[in-house]
């Protein structure tokens, strides 16, 4: 490959804060990006060279990125995979990952069941189309159980859990309204619902899929409240037979993907340290960005790498690493105006990442501090002290 001024540009079909950090990894590898996304002057524009405004989905939109592109990504699996795929023939254009794979991915339905073909340990599940089929779930997968969107959920919105049979028409209906493009009249391929996984700890392994090559970052530990993830620890808490497993479970995966990229790949440590697949996403993942500190290449410059047909990076981990997300911690939707960050950048080895959204919610993610440390000995200290950073980090 020969490195020239100016270098290939990278289309990105969304501007949030993984499109930001693309950016910030595909500069120093030549590689100029810009990005499609409907708000205006998107989190990604400070770091990208130009942001074309319109919907993930609007052909117009996804037409001008491929004609300004000499490869195409997505970072978000909102990005309709029919039009990618016929922008990318229209304009030569080559889009990793697949189109294929994000039809598989975007509905947690189809995803499960194709997993589960290729002998990918998953957790029990079942499709719901209505109260009824609820309760037969219920009575199938026993209660408690999680109800899921098939499509578009994220941090936590389209998860419900289901106590009992008491539930099932409150939590149906709460899965109908936030299920995108879903009918109330005609609610059918809205919902799977799935076991409830009575998991030792959450892990996450970001996969990596290059030209003829295939590679995981270390495994590590994830940890969920209100079903948003909160922290992340490398390596994971968990004995090394059980990180060697999550790692064969998530290259299992890998092979059932199709197309360049990296993949956030979602694990349960059940009963007994089994492996279970929660989720996939066809792109860099929040569960992966201790990797900008913590590993010898960062999971976007990996990803900047892949799509455009470069050598996969070093995938391994400099250090023991923490990351802890900054969330809203208002009530109202307001400005965005983050205070008590005074004491992270006092903290050695502290790094903070600011998202640049304008606005701030409860809950909403808006950015992360990452902690790295000297040893694996040190990891609890290392996530006692990240929480403490973050809890001088305000909105209020």
């Amino acid at each position: 490959m020969t490195l020239a001024s100016p270098g290939p540009t990278l289309g990105v079909v969304g501007g949030g804060q993984l499109g930001r950090m693309l950016g910030e990894a595909a500069a120093p590898l030549g590689v100029a990006v810009v990005v499609s996304d409907p708000t205006p002057d998107a989190p990604a524009a400070p770091t990208t060279r130009d942001q074309v405004v319109g919907g993930f989905d609007d052909p117009g939109t996804v037409r001008e990125l491929a004609e300004r592109a000499d490869y195409l990504t997505f970072e978000i699996e909102l990005a309709d995979p029919d039009l990618l795929e016929s922008v990318a023939a229209e304009f030569d254009v080559p889009v990793h990952p697949d189109p294929d794979t994000l039809r598989t991915i975007e509905d947690k339905l189809v995803q499960k069941r194709r997993l589960e073909d290729a002998g990918v340990p998953v957790p029990a599940f079942r499709a719901v189309d209505s109260v009824a089929d609820l309760h037969d779930a219920g009575e199938d997968l026993g209660y408690p159980l999680m109800l899921k969107a098939r499509r578009g959920g994220y941090d936590g919105r389209g998860n419900v859990p289901v106590e009992s049979p008491a539930d099932a028409a409150d939590a149906f209906a709460e899965i109908v309204e936030a299920a995108q493009g879903a009918s109330p009249d005609d609610p059918a391929g809205v919902a799977m619902a799935e076991e409830m996984v009575d998991f030792e700890r959450e892990l996450a392994v970001m996969g990596c899929l290059g030209e003829g090559e295939r590679d995981t970052f270390p495994v590590t530990e994830t940890v969920h409240r209100e079903e948003i993830l909160r922290e992340t620890v490398s390596p994971a808490r968990a004995d090394e037979a059980v990180r060697e497993r999550a790692r064969e479970v998530a290259l299992d995966v890998l092979d059932v993907m199709s197309g360049r990229g990296v993949y956030g790949i979602e694990l349960f440590q059940g009963p007994d340290d089994e492996v279970l697949l929660n989720e996939i996403a066809p792109r860099p993942h929040n569960s992966g960005h201790w990797t900008i500190e913590g590993c010898h290449t960062s999971q976007f410059e990996q990803h900047v790498r892949a799509v455009t047909g470069r050598a996969l990076g070093d995938t391994g981990r400099r250090a023991p690493t923490v990351s802890t997300n900054v969330l809203g911690d208002v009530e109202e939707r307001q400005e965005a105006t983050l205070h008590g960050e005074g004491r992270v950048f006092e903290t050695p080895r502290a790094h903070l990442h600011w998202y640049g959204k304008r606005e701030v919610y409860r809950l909403r993610k808006m950015g992360h501090v990452t902690l790295v440390g000297e040893t694996d000995a040190e990891t609890d200290d290392l996530l006692a002290d990240a929480r403490r950073l973050r809890e001088d980090l305000t909105f209020a």
